[in-house]
C-alpha cells in the first residue's frame, strides 16, 4: 500500500500522523522514522494473513452462515397488501393507533430481511 520511497520522504511528524490516522502503532523505538516505516508498510500484509489464520473479525462459519439464509426463509415474502402499506409507511404515512404500532413493526421486519440479505451477499463475496 506504502512503498519505501513515499514513506522514506515524509517527516518523523508525517509518519506518526499516518501511524496515528490508521491505528497501527510503530515498531519498536518511535523516536526513529524506520519504526514507522517498518508498521506502515507491513500492515496490510498482516491483516490478510490474520483473516487466513481466523483472527480477528473473519467470516461466520456455514452453520452461522446457514442459519441467516433459515431465518430469511422463515420471515417470508410480503404479501401485496403488505408491500402496499410498507410502500405508504415509507411514504410517511402512518395508520391510527394501535394499528401504527403494528404498520411500524411490518417496516421494521421489512427493514432487517433487506439487511439480512444485503449480509448474504456480502458475506458471498
Amino acid at each position: 500500500m506504502f512503498t519505501r520511497s513515499q514513506l522514506e520522504i515524509k517527516t518523523l511528524n508525517e509518519l506518526g500522523d499516518l501511524c496515528r490516522k490508521y491505528g497501527i502503532k510503530p515498531t519498536g523505538n518511535p523516536g526513529y522514522k524506520i519504526s514507522y516505516i517498518t508498521s506502515l508498510m507491513t500492515f496490510p500484509e498482516l491483516a490478510i494473513k490474520q483473516i487466513t489464520e481466523a483472527r480477528g473479525l473473519k467470516r461466520p462459519s456455514w452453520n452461522k452462515f446457514e442459519a441467516i439464509g433459515e431465518c430469511l426463509d422463515e420471515m417470508g415474502t410480503p404479501t401485496d397488501e403488505q408491500s402496499a402499506l410498507i410502500k405508504m409507511t415509507m411514504e410517511g404515512r402512518r395508520m391510527a393507533y394501535p394499528s401504527g404500532f403494528d404498520q411500524e413493526m411490518l417496516l421494521s421486519i421489512y427493514k432487517a430481511k433487506l439487511h439480512l440479505e444485503q449480509a448474504i451477499d456480502m458475506l458471498n463475496l
